[in-house]
């Protein structure tokens, strides 16, 4: 998913030795947005199927990355630039000549195109949910950002505009501007601007013209209708994260010109470095050098690719590895359901097996109807061969050859391979399948599973599984279910709201509830499956109360499933299930729920998991995310519960948090996150995430998440203010949530090593704060912040060592050599409570602090870290820097800022013109009217 940070096992000498001979278009299949001699090879733009066609669009696009990469180019200092990119056309467009897809698909875009507008508009933004530094998920234009040539009056130019967001998207560095914190008291004790570089000017702007910044400012923020107005004309050429829409701005803040005081989320995420600091510092430049010479680089090609008849193959283990612990019978019913209710209409799908060779079960045949799904999965095993060998490469080799039978070639399928043995010569295909345009999902059956496997999901960009062999487990289930076409169209495909497995004692029952929500309904089935030979006594009551017996469910006694699908939309609210073993023995009883969106145009609730590494090597913990949101809109105040299991283990249960702390980055984006470092065992784990969420009027967040490009309001031109147009806001319709609602997905699996088999001392520190604020009131400081835990963002911290400067670089390059703060009676909190601590700034506001070269200097401003510390002496990181301005005395008031003191020259020059006119206008009056005198008496004179 992110370039460097997606390492399976180990691959062997042979695939290093393979991968050598490949051509570079082989080599980075699968493989995402690669960097080679300075350009961008395959990055992906993908256009929404929801979006009609238009003429304007693909040409829009082209001529936005084309200027993007000249602006890159020159932005970097002759680094990089974008060399090759693909544009996915929805399959919804007719046709035109556009060439196969291979592996790529909606899912894996870097830039979506979508019809969708947020709260913000058409703001362009980018997904960010991890840290500084760290890639983000995707770059998001509306359609009508890319077709509405007024916008770049808004924004700017749309490349340079794209160039915002790849520094958001590949290096994640973050915006300079806060349109919360507009403004801020400076080190100098001036009231000034949020805004990156210091040099950029502009005036304060009330509703009747230019005004004083006293008259906008109250109460720390602007009154309404007051705004900050930029001049167009500038001669500052940083930076691009602030405003990339100034014709001068050409470069990104670097040391010399990064305001490390200004309030926002770049300092605050990264430490208060500069976003041209973390840029080199990325393995984009710390691998490369420039181009030499003086020529441009050549421009950016495009291809044009679109996806063609979906085709699947079912690539499936019969060895007899497969007759241990239920593996076969877990397939089998985990296959029956993905034919009969997951796999979209119109598909081709086909069946293969393979013990020691392969063996084709099932032709493609299209999906138009339930029987043609019935007739697959009667090709389904129902035995397991004698032979214990297993060769993938035989398997996968019958399902490339069925595609080709359909297609000529293999571009665009997708293979799901199920296997539970050892094989050493994967390797030996993993050249073929890098040149067959497939992509490979693969579900690894308990532990003896060949360890090389998930290198084919790396390789082809698909996804990866683990089923332990626990009888109870629903993993095999949840695997099938997450597998989708990938197109984007969520209004087409199925959406988990249950999955549940427990041992039930003879004669004891399994009763829960499942919610039905109003944004699903549509093609809603209940599955039941069971161990023994017969079915268990089942009954489910809908909200109405009409009940539904085991004779109303269809019944396979060959795979023991039970399923009963509900016919139109299913009514929403609660539907209870009671399952009663009336078998003699214990057994494993399961409950699978899916439906579909119940409105065309209102996108349903949904939850997408996954760790940030597909593997990682003991003590570093394991990042796990979750993604709640309906529609792009995030989804706040859910209950989100990850379950990790591994092979011997009792499975972990976790709880996830959108709270800005920990490993969660942006609090109320909707992206829930944890870290997770249980290890019990080495090898596989896998990942479910269970979103519940209670009755409520509204859940949704009043915008979308993202970095986002910034609004220009207007600017000041040749002394005139011209404004923009009003930013456009899409309402939210509020709904009433009358019965919550629920869902269910597989994260997939990640591969742990190095876990130490003995009992090992303590190796997790607590981690670092990331929300650290401190505001000034009279004699004090209060700081505030989230409990980190005792070892990471669990249990609870010992201590806390906070440490103040009035120098910037003091507590950022020497944190342990400012001013220890004493904490003797702050006693840390459970991991995730608000901490609130208070301190006397007398000795910051009575004399001045030694500065590093020497010299003294006056500060207005103190600058406050911390860290925390366990039991063990273990140390967090440190903390955020915040700062607050020191108490002004009554007698004195802030400095303004240069733009104030401008503006307030401006406001004397036409203070004086004023009076002036005033005095001519007076004169002319009076001279009038003298001469009106005059001339008055003058007549009664004559007469």
């Amino acid at each position: 998913m992110t370039h460097g940070d997606s390492a399976g096992p180990v691959c062997s000498l042979k695939f290093v030795t393979l991968l050598v001979v490949l051509g570079p278009e082989l080599l980075f299949l699968g493989a995402g947005v690669q960097l080679q001699e300075n350009g961008y090879n395959g990055l992906l733009v993908a256009i929404n199927p929801q979006v009609s066609e238009d003429q304007k669009l693909i040409p829009n696009i082209k001529e936005m990355i084309t200027e993007a990469s000249y602006y890159l180019f020159n932005a970097t200092k002759r680094r990089v630039f974008f060399r090759n990119i693909k544009i996915l056309i929805p399959a919804t467009w007719k046709a035109n000549n556009y060439s196969k897809v291979k592996q790529e698909s909606y899912e894996k875009a870097n830039v979506i195109v979508t019809d969708w507008n947020g709260a913000h508009g058409d703001d362009p933004y980018t997904l960010q949910y991890r840290g500084c530094g760290k890639e983000g998920k995707y770059i998001h234009f509306t359609l009508d950002f890319l077709l509405n040539d007024d916008l770049t009056a808004v924004y700017g130019s749309r490349g340079r505009v794209f160039v915002h967001e790849w520094a958001h998207l590949r290096w994640g560095v973050f915006d300079e501007y806060n349109n919360e914190k507009p403004f801020y008291v400076n080190g100098q004790n001036q009231i000034t601007v949020t805004r990156c570089s210091s040099d950029i000017t502009g005036i304060f702007l009330c509703e009747r013209g230019p005004c004083p910044q006293e008259n906008c400012i109250i109460s720390k923020i602007f009154k309404e209708g007051c705004m900050f107005i930029y001049n167009s004309t500038q001669n500052a050429t940083a930076s691009i994260m602030f405003m990339q829409s100034l014709s001068s701005v050409v470069e990104f803040c670097n040391a010399s010109t990064h305001n490390q005081e200004a309030p926002n989320l770049q300092n605050q995420m990264c430490s208060l470095r500069s976003t041209w600091d973390v840029i080199t510092d990325s393995d984009d430049f710390n691998n490369g050098f420039p181009m030499k010479g003086t020529e441009l680089p050549p421009p950016p090609t495009f291809s044009l690719i679109q996806a063609g008849d979906k085709v699947v193959c079912l690539v499936l283990d019969v060895s007899s590895k497969m007759a241990k612990a239920d593996r076969l019978l877990q397939l089998q019913q985990a296959a029956e359901f993905y034919l009969m209710q997951v796999v979209e209409i119109h598909t081709f799908v086909g069946i293969a097996s393979f013990n020691s060779k392969g063996t084709v079960r099932a032709q493609l045949h299209q999906i138009n109807n339930d029987d043609d799904r019935k007739l697959l999965v009667s090709y389904l095993p129902t035995t397991v061969s004698a032979e214990a060998e297993t060769s993938i490469c035989s398997g996968l080799k019958k399902g490339f050859e069925m595609v080709e039978k359909l297609n000529g070639k293999a571009f665009g399928s997708v293979m799901i391979l199920v296997t539970s043995g050892g094989d050493e010569h994967v390797t030996n295909c993993f050249l073929a399948v890098l040149s067959s345009g497939s992509t490979i999902h693969t579900i690894a059956l308990g532990s003896p599973a060949v360890k090389n496997l998930e290198e084919l999901s790396h390789l082809t960009g698909g996804l990866k599984f683990f089923v332990p062999d626990k009888s109870n487990s629903n993993n095999m289930l949840d695997a099938f279910s997450r597998i989708s076409s990938g197109t984007g169209d969520i209004f087409q495909q199925h959406i988990q709201l249950e999955s549940i497995g427990e041992y039930v004692k003879p004669h004891h029952q399994l009763k829960n509830t499942v919610t039905v929500d109003h944004s699903v309904g549509n093609d809603t089935t209940f599955l039941v499956t069971w161990q023994t030979s017969g079915p268990p006594e089942i009954v489910l009551f809908d909200p109405n109360g009409r009940k539904y017996y085991t004779d109303d469910f269809t019944t396979n006694l060959a795979f023991r499933t039970a399923r009963l699908w509900i016919p139109g939309t299913a009514k929403p609210g609660l539907w209870t299930y009671t399952l009663n073993n009336t078998h003699h023995s214990p057994q494993a009883l399961k409950v699978t729920v899916t439906s579909g969106a119940s409105r065309s145009a209102v996108p349903p609730a949904t939850v997408e998991a996954f760790v940030e590494r597909d593997s990682t090597h003991f003590p570093h913990p394991v990042t796990i995310y979750a993604i709640v949101r309906k529609g792009f809109y995030p989804i706040l105040n859910a209950t989100v519960t990850a379950t990790i299991e591994s092979e011997t283990a009792d499975p972990v249960t976790l709880k996830l948090f959108d709270d800005g702390a920990g490993a969660d980055v942006i609090k109320n984006d909707g992206i829930y996150s944890r870290y997770f470092f249980s290890f019990a065992v080495n090898g596989r784990y896998s990942l479910k995430v269970h979103v519940n969420h209670s009755p409520s009027i509204s859940a949704l967040a009043h915008s979308i998440p993202g970095s986002h490009a910034m609004y220009v309001p207007g600017y000041i031109t040749n002394g005139n203010i011209q404004m923009n147009a009003p930013r456009k806001s899409v309402g939210r319709r509020e709904e009433e949530q009358k019965w919550g609602f629920s869902r269910i997905s597989s994260g997939g699996s990640f591969f742990v090593l190095g876990v130490p088999a003995d009992p090992h001392p303590d190796v997790f520190p607590p981690c670092k704060i990331i929300d650290l604020e401190a505001v000034k009131s009279e004699e004090e400081v209060t700081l505030s912040w989230t409990a980190p835990g005792e070892d990471f963002d669990q249990g609870q911290a010992n201590s806390y060592e906070i440490r103040v400067s009035k120098s910037l670089q003091n507590i950022q390059d020497d944190f342990n050599n400012a001013i220890l703060v004493n904490t003797s009676k702050l006693n840390p909190q459970q991991a995730g409570t608000k901490e609130i601590f208070t301190f006397s700034s007398e000795l910051f506001t009575n004399g001045l602090e030694h500065q590093p070269d020497g010299e003294t200097q006056k500060s207005h401003r103190i600058y406050v870290a911390i860290r925390a510390v366990d039991r063990n002496s273990l140390k967090s990181a440190v903390s955020n820097v915040a700062q607050a301005s020191l108490l002004i005395p009554l007698n004195s008031a802030p400095v303004f800022a240069r733009d104030d003191f401008m503006l307030k020259g401006v406001l004397t020059a036409m203070g004086f013109i004023g009076i002036i006119c005033l005095i001519i206008v007076v004169t002319h009056c009076v001279l009038n009217r003298k001469k009106r005198a005059d001339k008055k008496e003058n007549e009664t004179k004559l007469l």
